[in-house]
């Protein structure tokens, strides 16, 4: 392919720069928002008009109307988005830190926090952006106010706007998001059918087709009348069941129970989601009101409650407090009637709302796919016992769409990879000419040797090792075995070790290359590998891509994991399924002649299953060691990668140009001699975040960063900074990049068989729990001592490790030192 010619800083070609024999000692930086890895969580604003001006619900729009990039994406790639109103913080509960968008996205959504700033209506605030709403003052903003306050913006008079439900909704649906979570809806006064005070959310419900998930409307209000108000609307209510059966009533807010019974009943967010799409595709364009009782453990009897409302309500009219100063009163009275539990009782149903919608918007996501993909056969569901291994006795794969899902099918982790029966030769020494002990096995001959036997494969290892430090249920491992001894074996052990065996294939005899794979590994005296023989045929032989899209789909992962052990286009076929999920994906290399199976083509296969680029990568992660690496740039290169102009776009907003003296700095003169940090730089673009493994020089972290990663403007990361974005690249911030020192010297070495592995899931284990790769490291070094001490692919005694990768995770372990 031939190749554009760029021309770097200085007048210099970038392609020369990059691919001459120097290129391992110069090149540029890269950057992604990858503080989550799979989200571009905090880029700048860009219009609708660069983004999506074809967008129906938004063309008239294009200059007021601003969505943050990771939003936008997220709307136009039918990921899952939940709607946050800036009110709740910019009026009195931004200094509690509800962690609404923490929330949203452990649950595997994105946040949108709505409001209008300095006069421009914002889908997509960031934190600091709503902090200086907060501190700048912003007044509430509902339907009646978005236009005054966007018109003054284009007067010049930049005045802040916190959205209640009614704006929020208005903009949630002019950004094409469905899903609103908040706190309580407004209502109809008591009286207010004399004195006309009724919410404008209620109205808003009537004409905009946004669903919204509340506790309920605020207990001293006419909850009667307002369900009244609502039906009139033709807005749909429904309470969700909570684990409750037959009739239940309509939540207080702070009670659980009304005394007014719910219109309607939902048992989950799978039922939630159902009606939603169904609304959008009959076209209603009302609202959907989902009312979700407070989590038992808050809530406050209703006749408690009652009594207390009824106090407040009085004083109320008998101070004369009404119009915009009623609620106000009455909330600070029943907080010191209640003698402050109000207060918690708030905060936490405003979170077990949030965390309902994240939860109705990822199967809202999930019903989106099912209804637009096109299926690879003529299938028809099945359900598949979540307990037993599938067993396949005939050549054609079964014509599943689907499995169906259950909520005891669902995993944080999905591993899909190998599982293997291990088999591990350590050389026990011979005495040698001259009286001295060889230190590593002879050529040609028999040697004497301690053989043991374990259950392996990288996939198995990474699954085992994640499933050790989390909690229980929450890992899959998804391969195949034979219908042999081995095979059974495997199922047995992994069964036995409380991992789930639901996604696991035992292939009949009518398949050609069925046996389960084996793994035979030499290593000398000191445990240090010599030689390894694999035969991981049943891998590369047999591909079955709709179960393994219905694997994903069933458990629903927060991060899926790839191994090199597959066929290159079931790489690929994994890769896109993680991505139609909503999953992280982290690709393990395997060996140096699989990790080239990631980088087969640059084009477009048959099945459309092409390799992403920044700032939509398909792979978040990947974690070689120093040759796989090697093994992965070089067939990056060769098969024309590096020639792709979006490639180009992201190398050259870093601008690096004579960088060996960094990167000495960054890792070691001889790290750099070998290519090691020029190749992951280059690499980057396609995997924003690369954990090199180095074993006793530690792992070597390369990242790409986002324009707005607080790490580019944080003294203490300065020095990890490679470079920075010299373009005004609106995706590209710079690179991280920070070698890791070993955190032991081992000298008691048992096998280093499944080291890198249990490195692996050990760090996905802490993701999948909101962790930061660069938090999470070290103690994922500290497993790899521990396999490294054990005769097991993966050390058993990994459990200790749980709570300090649960801290980790939190941000919460260790002290930053010197790398």
């Amino acid at each position: 392919m031939a190749m554009a010619t760029r021309r770097g800083p200085g007048g210099l070609s970038l392609s020369r720069l990059l691919h001459s024999s120097s290129s391992r000692r110069l090149i540029p930086d890269r950057c992604s928002g990858a503080q989550c890895l799979h989200a571009i969580q905090t880029r700048p604003k860009t219009s609708l008009r660069s983004y999506h001006s074809e967008h129906s619900a938004v063309r008239g729009l294009q200059g007021l109307l601003n969505i943050s990039p990771e939003v936008a994406d997220a709307v136009a790639t039918n990921k899952p988005v939940v709607a946050l109103e800036s009110t709740i913080y910019t009026h009195g509960a931004f200094e509690q830190d509800l962690l609404l968008e923490e929330i949203v996205r452990r649950n595997g959504a994105v946040p949108a926090v709505c409001g209008i700033l300095a006069g421009v209506p914002t889908v997509g605030l960031s934190k600091d952006e709503v902090a200086r709403m907060v501190n700048e003052g912003a007044k509430k903003a509902s339907r009646r106010d978005l236009a005054y306050l966007a018109g003054l913006g284009l007067t010049g008079q930049k005045i802040h706007g916190g959205t209640t439900i009614a704006g929020t909704m208005i903009l949630a649906r002019l950004a094409g998001i469905r899903v609103f979570g908040t706190g309580g809806l407004g209502g109809v006064h008591r009286d207010g059918h004399n004195s006309m005070d009724i919410s404008a959310d209620l109205t808003e419900l009537g004409r905009t087709r946004v669903a919204v998930i509340a506790s309920g409307c605020k207990g001293f209000l006419d909850i009667p009348r307002t369900l009244e108000f609502l039906e009139t609307q033709g807005c749909f209510v429904s309470t969700f069941a909570d684990g409750r059966t037959g009739d239940v009533d309509f939540p207080a807010f702070w009670a659980r129970d009304s005394g007014s019974k719910s219109p309607s009943v939902v048992l989950d967010e799978q039922q939630a989601a159902a009606i939603i799409l169904a609304q959008e595709q009959l076209g209603v364009e009302s609202g959907l009101f989902f009312a979700n009782p407070i989590p038992e453990e808050f809530a406050i009897p209703r006749e408690e409650m009652d009594a207390t409302i009824n106090i407040a309500v009085r004083e109320a009219d008998e101070k004369g407090f009404s119009g915009s100063a009623n609620t106000p009163y009455i909330l600070n009275k029943i907080r010191e009637l209640t003698l402050g539990r109000s207060v918690p009782a708030n905060m936490a149903l405003v979170q077990a709302n949030v965390e309902r919608a994240a939860k109705v918007a990822v199967e809202l996501s999930r019903r989106l796919e099912w209804t637009s993909a096109t299926p690879e056969t003529t299938t028809h569901t099945i359900q598949v016992p979540s307990s037993l291994p599938l067993r396949v006795g005939v050549r054609e794969e079964p014509k599943i769409a689907k499995i169906e899902e259950q909520r005891t099918s669902t995993a944080d982790i999905l591993v899909a990879g190998s599982v293997a029966l291990d088999l591990s030769c350590d050389y026990s020494g011979s005495v040698a000419t001259g009286g001295s002990r060889s230190v590593s096995p002879a050529l040609h001959v028999s040697n004497p040797a301690a053989i043991s036997q374990s259950i392996g494969g990288v996939g198995h290892n990474v699954a085992l090792a994640a499933h050790l430090v989390s909690d229980e249920g929450k890992v899959k491992l998804c391969s195949m075995v034979g219908d042999d001894i081995a095979g059974s074996t495997i199922l047995s052990s992994l069964s036995a070790a409380g991992l789930d065996t639901s996604c696991i294939r035992q292939l009949g005899h009518e398949y050609p290359s069925t046996r389960t794979a084996q793994y035979v590994s030499v290593n000398d005296a000191g445990k240090n590998l010599v030689l390894a023989m694999a035969d991981m045929a049943i891998f590369s032989a047999h591909s079955f891509p709709t179960y393994w899209n219905s694997a994903v789909a069933a458990a629903r992962p927060k991060w899926l994991v790839v191994d090199g052990n597959w066929a290159a286009p079931d790489i690929r076929t994994w890769i896109r399924a993680g991505r139609r999920s909503h999953a992280c994906v982290a690709f393990e290399p395997v060996s140096a002649a699989k990790a080239a199976r990631l980088f087969t083509t640059p084009d477009e296969d048959e099945n459309g299953l092409a390799l992403g680029l920044h700032p939509r990568a398909s792979v978040d992660l990947a974690t070689p060691n120093q040759f796989e690496l090697d093994a992965m740039y070089a067939a990056a290169r060769e098969g024309g990668f590096l020639e792709d102009p979006r490639w180009f776009e992201v190398i050259d907003a870093l601008g690096m140009v004579g960088a060996r003296d960094r990167f000495v700095r960054l890792t070691s003169a001889a790290m750099t001699d070998a290519g090691i940090p020029v190749q992951t730089v280059q690499l980057l673009p396609f995997i924003p975040t690369i954990v090199t493994k180095m074993g006793a020089n530690g792992a070597l972290l390369t990242e790409l960063l986002g324009p707005e990663d607080p790490r580019l403007r944080d003294p203490r990361e300065a020095r990890y900074i490679l470079a920075r974005c010299v373009t005004g690249h609106p995706t590209v911030g710079g690179v991280y990049m920070r070698l890791f020192p070993a955190v032991e010297r081992v000298g008691d070495v048992v096998s280093v068989n499944g080291v890198g592995d249990t490195f692996l899931g050990v760090l996905v284990a802490g993701l999948a729990q909101g962790g930061r790769v660069v938090d999470l490291v070290d103690v994922a070094q500290r497993a790899a001592v521990m396999t490294l001490r054990s005769r097991e692919a993966v050390s058993a005694e990994l459990g200790a490790l749980r709570g300090e990768v649960r801290l980790a995770a939190m941000g919460l372990a260790g002290v930053e030192g010197d790398a």
